[in-house]
């Protein structure tokens, strides 16, 4: 008797695909479709406890059943246009418009999957959530998008935050590496900075973010207890002109 096998589970990890895409990354820091296959090489098991948590947090089930596509939401031009001048919303719309990013651009840029597509489920969801927070997380932290630096601070703000192996990897790379391209600490103390400040902060894929776009950023920062960061200010003043500009990650 033939039995149809098992679909394969996709949210297992992939160690060997994940350090494929790890090398090019780092050969090529502007190659940010390598950032989304290396996370979904490692951080599948992390989604999960991520669901759970935010079951566990109040207001948490009731954003699993609405279900709000961020991406779809930050590509409304009226949506984005309507949030109010020292807003988190103003300060995340000044950040499109200097960095050319998008919510539309990052959400295809994620579409690096051959395999068939996942069946829909909270969990895939919370996936996609976590992936367009990315930028209002740069809004948040602080952290420049357009430099190695800024953007291998955040991973390490974001694996304190998400979880999931594949970010880890990737601040632990980039810390190495600039051991040996800047010869010296300051990159890999504001990484790890990164990483501390993300295990301070409140949990932010809790947040209702259309809420948080609304209010004042400064305010918002101190009510989810997202500190100045320090470290890396001072590395932007002393490896200001090493660093490479509009890197992922690179270093």
């Amino acid at each position: 008797m033939n039995r149809t096998p098992a679909p394969a589970d996709p949210y297992r990890r992939d160690l060997p695909a994940a350090l494929r895409a790890l090398r090019k990354l780092l050969h090529d820091g502007d190659d940010t479709t390598q950032v989304f296959l290396i996370m979904r090489a490692l951080n599948g098991p992390a989604v999960r406890h991520r669901l759970a948590r935010l079951l566990a947090t109040p207001g948490g089930p009731a954003q699993i059943d609405k279900r709000v596509e961020l991406a779809d939401r930050l590509s409304d031009p009226a949506f984005v246009a309507a949030f109010a001048p020292g807003t988190v919303g103003a300060t995340y719309r000044d950040f499109l418009r200097d960095t050319g990013y998008s919510a539309a651009g990052l959400a295809e840029v994620s579409k690096v999957d051959r395999e068939p597509r996942v069946e829909e489920d909270a969990c895939a969801w919370l996936g996609r959530r976590t992936r367009d927070v990315h930028d209002i997380w740069h809004v948040l932290t602080g952290y420049k998008a357009d430099e190695s630096l800024g953007e291998a601070s955040l991973v390490a703000f974001s694996y304190a935050q998400a979880g999931g192996l594949g970010w880890a990897f990737i601040a632990a790379a980039t810390a190495l590496k600039s051991l040996r391209v800047t010869r010296g600490s300051a990159f890999a103390r504001a990484v790890w900075e990164g990483y501390r400040n993300g295990r301070k902060a409140r949990w932010l894929l809790a947040e209702d973010y259309e809420s948080l776009l609304h209010e004042p950023l400064d305010a918002a920062r101190r009510r989810l207890g997202i500190v100045e960061p320090k470290a890396y200010r001072a590395a932007q003043r002393l490896l200001a002109p090493a660093l490479p500009a509009s890197g992922a990650v690179g270093a």
